[in-house]
């Protein structure tokens, strides 16, 4: 068996506040590596939405959920992280000198002074809905979501859900669609206010057809070639919408995988933290972005990058308990890698 790789924190997790974290942990002068159950880094962000519109980071109108990433492990490179992707984290025990010992499933280990948690919606895979045979259709005509948005240029589109990703998917297909239909079961959406008012609008125009109050029914195609998608309304009217291809955004099926039976504070499928220093109730073990919870906790990537800055103050002391912090403005330091 190959001698485990010692580093001083260990991340769980390469999505975009897992990739902060490597940031922060570098400008204290800290290793880390990176396990990732993905074969990319990025997350749901690569995952689920690379080409969608993320309009709430500082400084940026506008970036694309890849473009973030992109920018993400550009800011952490100079630090020279340890990327382990295509396996999960599996085990976590404690070594008699106090070190936290992480195993993956691809039979490697990790030893670090701390480990981080960043797994985001942890193990996590969509929704389904209960149509028959959606299988035959899925990956050809039934997505759950959009890695380019070219190839949905000139096709019908009909999008069922009512949060964020179904409004946001709605309103930029608009704009090579033939055409968008937007399935929901009611008429308010569950998504930030001013994506509701763009898509509204584009339903004025006539650009987007809205499709309520109604719930998918069932889908008709051959061969995986989807033809007509079938909605019905809760009294049972059924109505039949041409199609090309149907998205469907119902949210994440989201599980802790065996990060749940490291004896950590949960509340449901999410980790407690103290907001102060973002530490669980188990030593050495932190917790930031989605996966973290905490009275007053906000699910938004900003929010993540602050718990990042905040979790790798608290670590320090356990990676140099000799040398003291002081707190220096990134514009004093700068940014200097870590040798090899």
């Amino acid at each position: 068996m190959a001698a485990p790789t010692e580093t001083d924190v260990c991340i769980v997790g390469a999505g975009p506040v897992g990739l902060f974290q490597v940031f922060e942990c570098g400008m204290l002068r800290m290793r880390c590596v990176v396990v990732d159950a993905l074969d990319a880094i990025g997350g749901q962000c690569i995952a689920l939405y690379p080409e969608k519109p993320i309009y709430d980071i500082p400084a940026h109108p506008s970036i694309s959920a890849s473009g973030l990433i992109e920018a993400l492990i550009a800011q952490a490179a100079p630090f020279r992280p340890d990327y382990r992707l295509g396996r999960q984290v599996v085990r976590l025990a404690r070594e008699p000198d106090g070190r936290l010992r992480v195993g993956t499933s691809a039979g490697d280990a990790i030893l670090a002074r701390a480990v981080v948690i960043a797994a985001g919606a942890g193990a996590f895979g969509p929704n389904r809905p209960p149509l028959d045979g959606i299988e035959a259709f899925e990956g050809r005509s039934v997505f759950y979501a959009v890695q380019r948005r070219e190839e949905f240029r000139g096709k019908r589109v009909v999008i069922a859900g009512g949060g964020d990703s179904a409004v946001d998917w709605a309103v930029s297909l608009a704009e090579v669609a033939a055409a968008v239909q937007v399935v929901h079961r009611r008429a308010k959406f569950r998504a930030a206010p001013e994506s509701v008012v763009r898509l509204e609008a584009l339903a004025a125009d006539g650009k987007v057809a809205m499709v309520v109050p109604y719930q998918l029914h069932g889908l008709r195609g051959t061969r995986g070639v989807l033809e007509a998608v079938e909605v019905a309304t809760l009294k049972g009217e059924v109505r039949s919408l041409p199609a090309d291809a149907l998205l469907c955004f119902f949210g994440l099926a989201m599980e802790l995988g065996p990060i749940a039976e490291w004896g950590l504070a949960l509340d449901r499928t999410h980790v407690r933290i103290d907001p102060a220093t973002c530490a669980t109730n188990v030593p050495g073990v932190f917790a930031i972005g989605d996966i973290a919870t905490y009275p007053g906790k906000l699910k938004l990537i900003l929010q993540g990058f602050s718990e990042a800055a905040m979790a790798a103050h608290a670590i320090h002391p356990l990676v140099f308990p000799d040398q003291a912090l002081h707190f220096e403005y990134s514009t004093t330091k700068g940014v200097q890698g870590i040798a090899a």
